[in-house]
């Protein structure tokens, strides 16, 4: 069976690359009717907040990109030891007391003899009385896993024949000097004991893959499959992660931004198929296909979720935004035109507000001066409500008549005077809805 995994570190709140990711590993998990599990990455005690976690869940939820389970990754510390020890017999776990400073002077000393700057190893080469001495000198140091240096290779689902020195990889770090396990170790433990079978990320993991691949393989694990998708720029090419913090999903939905609108747009984005505007999740999962992606770097302009917001608020019946109408303060029997109206001169629901107060205060009226005369003719000419559909019709048709004016001459100074814009809904229907015109 499908499972996939969506591992968030709860040291801040989803963005849209984070969104990325889950909804990749989701929709491969629902077109395969697996298991999608939610998985916290909180082996970090001083980053990690409990109201992180709480935030994760509710954008999830908000999205719609519900989990079949969720696991913890501080539940599971013991796991992570005894896999460690598991390596420390196999002779595959090092540890190793190079400073950041020590290790920094040996990159760029293989920088300078065109080396790639990898981990030399050096901590292998220490004697037994050399281990104490730097063990009472710095306390203890951090474990590395040693990697068989051979080419690791895998097929992977949007990159292809994808293949890795493993040479020209440092021995990756699994536990921290102060005895925090690492990402890496964590998540081979998981994806093996949660029998994960695929796994989708960011580009930026790849290397990541190859040392991981090695090491499930060294604790008996099955190796999932694996896909990389690009990794998101901003609209003209230039690095997103500088404006992340500025796209974090509640950000998104506090302006508005309708779920299905920005699913639809995540979904196909950086894929070689059109963006379309999906109206249920379903439509999603089945128009969905992890092939069709590349590996190059996906522009992402957020503005562009704003028309696919709109357009999914014209396709929503009343009973969709009942509420939110009601909350505005108009009434049971006015609510369905009210809806009918606003609904094609929206971008998101807040933009509502702006029209139940035209329809209850009136606009200051817009008249050009050209038009004053023509303006106070008609004006006196309006007949007094309640108006119907019909008013709008017959009252232009009046003032036609009597000043011979017409097309937009005779319409737009009549719309303006009535709403204070130039554009907006058919008057014919807004004008019965107005209870306070300013003459």
């Amino acid at each position: 069976m499908t499972t996939t995994r969506f591992a968030p570190s709860p040291t801040g709140f989803i963005h849209v690359g984070n969104l990325r990711t889950a909804l990749f590993n989701y929709l491969i998990t629902r077109k395969a009717g697996g298991t999608f599990i939610l998985r916290i990455d909180d082996t970090d005690p001083e980053r990690s907040k409990e109201e992180y976690v709480d935030a994760i869940k509710e954008d999830l939820e908000w999205l719609g990109l519900t989990w079949d389970r969720v696991e913890r990754q501080s539940d599971r510390l013991e796991r992570y030891a005894e896999v460690a020890d598991q390596l420390r017999e196999m002779g595959k776990f090092y540890e190793a007391w190079e400073t950041p400073t020590e290790l920094d002077l040996k990159r760029k000393k293989q920088l300078n003899m065109g080396k790639p700057p990898v981990y030399d190893r050096a901590a292998l080469n220490l004697t037994d009385d050399q281990k104490t001495a730097l063990r009472a000198d710095r306390g203890n140091g951090v474990w590395r896993y040693k990697l068989d240096q051979t080419r690791i290779t895998w097929e992977d689902m949007i990159l292809k024949d994808m293949s890795i020195d493993a040479a020209s990889v440092s021995d990756p770090v699994l536990i921290r000097q102060d005895g925090q396990v690492l990402y890496t170790l964590a998540s081979i433990c998981d994806d093996t004991d949660m029998g994960v079978t695929h796994v989708v990320r960011g580009s930026d993991h790849v290397t990541n893959t190859a040392t991981q691949i090695q090491m499930i393989e060294a604790i008996g694990g099955t190796v999932p499959t694996f896909a990389h998708h690009s990794l998101l720029t901003g609209p003209q090419g230039e690095a997103l992660s500088k404006r992340l913090g500025t796209l974090a999903l509640r950000d998104l939905r506090d302006q508005g931004v309708q779920p299905m609108a920005l699913l639809s747009l995540m979904a196909r984005v950086g894929s070689s198929e059109p963006v379309e505007l999906r109206t249920s999740m379903d439509e999603l999962v089945d128009g969905f296909d992890i092939s069709k992606f590349g590996a190059a770097p996906t522009k992402f302009d957020v503005q562009d979720v704003f028309p696919l917001t709109a357009r999914h608020l014209q396709s929503l019946p009343l009973d969709a935004v009942a509420d939110h109408v009601s909350a505005l303060g108009i009434s049971d029997d006015q609510a369905a035109a009210f809806w009918t109206v606003t609904r094609d001169n929206i971008t998101t629901l807040a933009d509502l507000k702006g029209w139940a107060d035209l329809i209850r205060n009136g606009a200051d009226p817009v008249v050009d001066a050209e038009d004053a005369d023509f303006v106070a003719e008609a004006m006196a000419m309006l007949p007094d409500g309640p108006f119907d559909d019909e008013t709008w019709g017959s009252w232009t048709k009046e003032v036609k008549a009597a000043t011979g004016r017409k097309g937009r001459g005779l319409f737009m100074p009549l719309r303006k005077a009535l709403t204070g814009m130039d554009h907006g809904p058919d008057m014919g229907k807004l004008l019965p809805l107005l209870q306070n015109i300013r003459r």
